[in-house]
């Protein structure tokens, strides 16, 4: 089993996430806004019909998404068989959130690393 396939997204909170956006976009040409984000596309590396997105986010610093990470940022990492990791993560003794969410754009859970930094994993939806 595979188990993360590419960075689906990088998070972090700011002070004023509208202000960041301005800047990345201004020195970095980072097109992006609250809630929304900045999306980078990739085709499949094997010329197949399937592609992929990462992410770069920014959220208000007192955003409750992240919890109950300690960490100002979090990464999701995108993977082929979220229910097949999560069985063998938690196998491996692995914190598993056992919060599930699941929208048309894929599946999503959470673990935890020893230093208590949350991460997400995310099962892109059919066609994504």
């Amino acid at each position: 089993m595979n188990r993360v396939t590419g960075i689906g997204g990088i998070f972090f909170k700011a002070d004023n996430p509208e202000r960041l956006y301005t800047w990345y976009e201004k020195h970095l040409g980072l097109k992006g806004k609250p809630g929304e984000g900045v999306m980078f596309r990739w085709p499949d590396p094997d010329g197949g019909v399937k592609s992929g997105i990462t992410v770069f986010s920014i959220f208000p610093r007192d955003t409750k998404y992240f919890e109950p990470g300690r960490a100002d940022f979090m990464i999701n990492f995108t993977v082929d068989d979220l229910d097949g990791l999560l069985s063998a993560l938690r196998a491996e003794g692995v914190e598993v959130d056992p919060r599930r969410e699941e929208y048309e754009y894929g599946k999503f859970a959470w673990i935890k690393d020893p230093e208590g930094n949350r991460i997400e994993l995310w099962q892109p939806g059919p066609g994504r």
